[in-house]
């Protein structure tokens, strides 16, 4: 027995998937290549080699969870509530901020860095920042929510759901290539003055991302 699909939808080809569901990898690694508060904290995290596979995981399934939220059409829900965004852009702004400047402030302690564990997390501590650098960026929901949403909705149905495979394919790929991936540069930061230079770097970049949100 043949399945058929409704006319309406049209007869999905392996060339329509595949053309989907990579439209879908290169739009979603577009998103999420680039210097942020989440990329800043898993690099950290795999160059440290600590709970990395949490920390991946959490940012891989939040992705997983918000581009199917915007496939299935909640980007309209969030842009009617516009408030919405404002409350997360603030919280996002507080909590950026503790973080850049704990920091910059830990630069201070040379003695307690070292290229195997520098400033050791608790799980708990790993999961609680990786999942609040997720979820309290406001950017989040414009781009993986309302934008990766409405560029899914325009390949209609049902290569929309393959555009979102794509996408979700290249948030595993792009945070486990980060997290796994950040060991093999750890012999550049074999020395406590390295780590300094990018706790800096780490600090700056989350002050300057919470200047721009509050900036709006």
């Amino acid at each position: 027995m043949k399945l058929r699909w409704p006319s309406s939808c049209g007869r999905p080809s392996v060339v329509g998937v595949l053309d989907s569901a990579v439209a879908g990898l290169l739009t979603g690694l577009s998103l999420i290549v680039a210097i942020g508060a989440q990329n800043a904290f898993v690099l950290r995290q795999g160059l440290a080699r600590e709970h990395v596979a949490p920390v991946v995981a959490i940012c891989a399934v939040s992705d997983l969870v918000l581009i199917v939220a915007g496939v299935a059409g909640i980007g309209t829900v969030v842009r009617q509530a516009a408030w919405v965004i404002d409350v997360v852009r603030w919280l996002g702004v507080a909590f950026l901020t503790w973080y850049g400047v704990t920091t910059l402030l830990r630069v201070r302690r040379t003695s307690a860095l070292s290229a195997a564990a520098p400033e050791p997390l608790s799980l708990r501590s790993a999961v609680g920042r990786a999942t609040a650098l997720t979820w309290l960026n406001p950017h989040v929901y414009l781009d993986t929510v309302l934008l990766l949403g409405s560029i899914a909705n325009t390949h209609g149905h049902p290569w929309r759901w393959w555009f979102a495979a794509g996408a979700t394919l290249g948030s595993v790929l792009w945070f486990s290539g980060l997290g796994f991936g950040a060991r093999f540069a750890s012999p550049l930061l074999a020395l406590p003055r390295a780590w300094q230079v990018l706790d800096v770097l780490i600090g700056l970049t989350m002050l300057g991302i919470a200047l721009m949100l509050a900036l709006g």
